[in-house]
């Protein structure tokens, strides 16, 4: 057996546990009455302070808003694409 992607040691201390594997639980047992299922809105809820790319929606919403009015563009149109080297 394995930990991740490395074979599990002869003297690994939870090795048993490991074996055992993933507790299965039926819908109707008294463990899952006991602890239902999250919500999906719950759990959105609770990551929602942790944003992996800082300041990107404000980004976003910045970029929406000046092409909404007309803005300046990062790209030349597209009569000019094929001499344009990028920025």
């Amino acid at each position: 057996m394995t930990l991740g992607e490395m074979a599990m040691p002869a003297d690994f201390r939870y090795r048993a546990v490991a074996l055992r594997g993933r507790p299965q639980h039926e819908k109707t047992d008294a463990f899952s009455i006991r602890h239902p299922p999250m919500p999906p809105g719950r759990w959105a809820k609770i990551f929602s302070p942790f944003d992996a790319l800082k300041g990107f929606n404000e980004t976003i919403a910045a970029a929406a808003a000046e092409n909404a009015r007309g803005g300046a563009r990062d790209a030349p149109p597209e009569a000019e694409w094929d001499d344009w080297d990028g920025i």
